[in-house]
């Protein structure tokens, strides 16, 4: 029997639709948002830093990437990031993270919220955004990421974010807000303690806040679920950055 190709991250992430013109792309879409992920699983944290990991893991990067323009500008980075659309990209994830995980009866969920740092924009009137996520507490696990939109907040996201992770069996534990609704009656605070700290960037413009938090979850995910390290995830992070074969079993390559 012949069996059936291993689907990884990249081909998941092939399916995202390019927000660019045609004449505009000198670097694929997926070459970007790979690069943008290596970097980002090895501690750079911002678009400058995304160019110069880049840069320096060329040869290591040209091994699987196209890279026919070579290793696109900071100023890319940040116009491809803010022009994906971010319903389509956590969509990508959400069938990712389903490929790699399986939710098991009784599995404890926690879901909160958290505000992104550097996403407000006073020159455009925009608040900070707001996402809440759906935690995998035993496989440590993001499981999916949900916009509060202005003017609501974390008691309208809930309801969606449940109902697309079909959480049917689970014990799904939220904060003190969420008991308002008639979804869920336990209460727990959001247990996630993530070592990926935030950029020094000040803003990020359009959808670039919510697109690079995905871009962290992702990183998460990945780190979390390689197991042949038995170190935490901040030293992960540090072996990825030193050993381009240990980053490659990290991304499944």
């Amino acid at each position: 029997m012949k069996l059936k190709p291993k689907i990884t991250l990249i081909d998941h992430f092939e399916q995202l639709s390019d927000p660019r013109v045609d004449r505009t792309k000198d670097h694929k879409l997926i070459d970007i948002i790979v690069i943008a992920l290596c970097a980002m699983i090895c501690g750079a944290d911002n678009f400058v830093a995304m160019e110069t990991y880049g840069n320096s893991k060329y040869e290591w990067l040209k091994q699987f990437l196209e890279l026919e323009s070579g290793i696109p500008s900071h100023d890319t980075f940040a116009r491809v990031f803010a022009r994906i659309d971010p319903d389509e990209f956590e969509k990508c994830f959400r069938d990712w993270v389903s490929s790699v995980a399986e939710l098991m009866p009784g599995e404890v969920i926690n879901i909160d919220g958290k505000t992104v740092k550097h996403s407000v924009n006073k020159a455009e009137g925009k608040k900070a955004i707001h996402l809440v996520n759906a935690w995998a507490s035993e496989q440590r696990l993001v499981l999916a990421q949900q916009k509060v939109h202005e003017r609501t907040n974390e008691i309208t996201a809930i309801p969606h974010l449940i109902k697309v992770l079909e959480l049917n069996g689970c014990l799904v534990t939220i904060d003190a807000m969420g008991t308002q609704t008639d979804i869920i009656e336990n209460s727990l605070h959001w247990v996630l303690d993530v070592s990926f700290s935030e950029d020094d960037c000040p803003v990020y413009k359009d959808n670039a806040p919510e697109n690079l938090a995905m871009v962290r979850q992702i990183s998460l995910n990945l780190l979390s679920t390689e197991k042949t390290a038995k170190i935490g995830v901040k030293n992960k992070r540090l072996k990825a950055a030193w050993d381009d074969k240990y980053l490659a079993k990290v991304l499944g390559i």
